[in-house]
């Protein structure tokens, strides 16, 4: 040992070679660290690496000027909300959106939230595109929402949940009433009076060719929707039984009185006809229909197209009761999202719901707020346009599509039958309903089978 008590160890050749070799790696390796200016880049490069990428997700919806405008706006807003979520909107013209769905969707090709008319549910729930949304993400769905929303819970579950909803109401230009020596101020209030005032609304040429709709009449837009959930109700009827399994529409004589009263303007009465101006929405911004039923939307393409019409809106008129129809865009996830995207759906669609978004909704779509809460504000149901759909909402109906699109075109055939062909009406109503109950028991029947 040496006199600090260490062993003395003179290492061999061999390992002073090894030593040596360890010592030139050493050197190396630090020679080989990068300075302070490629440092701070390595670990950016580093950080980059080990950072969250966003999700992406994608939305859809038809091309209806109005929505895909402030979706885009409302994309910005919830992106800058949730900054590791990221939202790409995708339209579609609307006569070809279920098309599109069907052929996407399937292929695992569709968006992972999607914006449907609420009568599409059941065929789309039906054929396993869509998913129940999460409980636990959307509680008190029945207490938050008008009743009618319940048409979008199948099977014990909601499947959507809209941002606006729509009712119908009566558009009426205050000009024309005042031209035509009715008061611009006293919209009809019952069908007797609608009837009247349509007919010294109406102005023909000296070929008696209409130049002025006294009552806008195109059954494949909003007239189906009224007669189901409108004129039914009023005259005493009722739409379907409480399972929703049976069409009701010819128990009691309602069903054929209304009926034969929207075909009636028509072919009785004369006062407007099918595609006139292109069609109803159309001809009444243009001036050439005097009262037209539309729904709550329509406020904000006239406020866009036409700024100068000088309009007013009012509750349909009434009968032995008051009713409206409501209906709705409901937003929903497909059924193959899964994971950090069904998050990501999830935090989009309960932001579309929110109060403020409702708020923006009724201002740029014109759509009424879909939760109560929301809807009854003291500034929407005091609105000279909005508090006449607003005062509707507790009366109205939404009726329960089996298929939207075929109901639509059994009721525009069943109206043509009438106009075209001279069938008669009682006729052309029971065929009507023979065909739509088929519909119906072609829908429970596969139900029935699942269970």
């Amino acid at each position: 040992m040496t006199e600090s008590g260490y062993f003395s160890f003179r290492p061999s050749k061999t390992l002073q070679f090894l030593i040596a070799g360890l010592l030139l790696l050493s050197i190396t390796a630090c020679s080989a660290k990068p300075s302070e200016e490629s440092g701070s880049a390595a670990v950016t490069a580093s950080s980059v690496q080990t950072e969250k990428e966003p999700i992406t997700i994608e939305y859809w919806q038809y091309e209806f000027p109005a929505k895909v405008e402030l979706i885009n706006t409302l994309i910005q807003e919830f992106e800058t909300e949730h900054p590791n979520i990221k939202v790409k909107q995708t339209n579609f013209p609307y006569d070809q959106y279920n098309q599109k769905v069907a052929t996407l969707v399937p292929a695992g090709k569709g968006p992972d939230v999607i914006n449907l008319y609420y009568g599409w549910l059941p065929k789309y729930v039906q054929s396993g595109y869509l998913q129940p949304l999460p409980e636990s993400s959307f509680p008190g769905i029945a207490e938050a929402f008008f009743p009618f929303v319940d048409t979008a819970k199948l099977n014990g579950s909601y499947y959507a949940l809209p941002t606006g909803v729509r009712t119908l109401g009566l558009f009426y230009n205050k000009d024309l009433f005042t031209k035509a020596g009715l008061d611009p101020e006293k919209p009809p209030t019952t069908w007797e009076e609608l009837v009247s005032d349509a007919k010294a609304l109406t102005e023909t040429d000296k070929n008696g060719q209409l130049v002025t709709e006294g009552f806008a009449w195109e059954p494949g837009s909003q007239l189906h929707h009224w007669f189901r959930d409108g004129l039914l109700y009023q005259a005493g009827g009722k739409d379907t039984s409480e399972d929703r399994r049976k069409i009701l529409w010819n128990d009691t004589p309602a069903g054929l009185e209304a009926f034969k009263y929207l075909v009636d303007f028509a072919t009785v009465h004369k006062v407007g006809i099918n595609g006139f101006y292109t069609d109803d929405a159309n001809a009444f911004k243009t001036g050439h229909a005097a009262i037209n039923v539309d729904g709550s939307y329509r406020l904000g393409s006239i406020k866009k197209d036409a700024p100068d019409l000088n309009f007013a809106v009012a509750p349909l008129p009434g009968y032995k009761g008051k009713s409206t129809q409501a209906s709705f865009w409901a937003n929903a996830i497909p059924a193959n999202v899964t994971g950090e995207k069904l998050e990501a759906a999830t935090a989009f669609l309960q932001f579309l719901i929110s109060k403020g978004v409702q708020e923006q909704w009724v201002e740029k779509v014109g759509e009424l707020p879909a939760q109560k809460e929301v809807a009854l504000q003291d500034k929407y149901v005091n609105d000279p346009l909005l508090g006449p759909f607003i005062s509707q909402l507790n009366d109205a109906n939404a009726h329960f599509f089996i298929d939207e699109t075929q109901e639509r075109t059994l009721f525009v055939n069943a109206v043509d039958e009438v106009l075209l062909n001279h069938v008669p009406e009682e006729q052309a109503f029971n065929d009507l309903v023979a065909k739509t109950q088929k519909l119906y028991d072609d829908y429970w029947a596969k139900q029935d089978k699942k269970k």
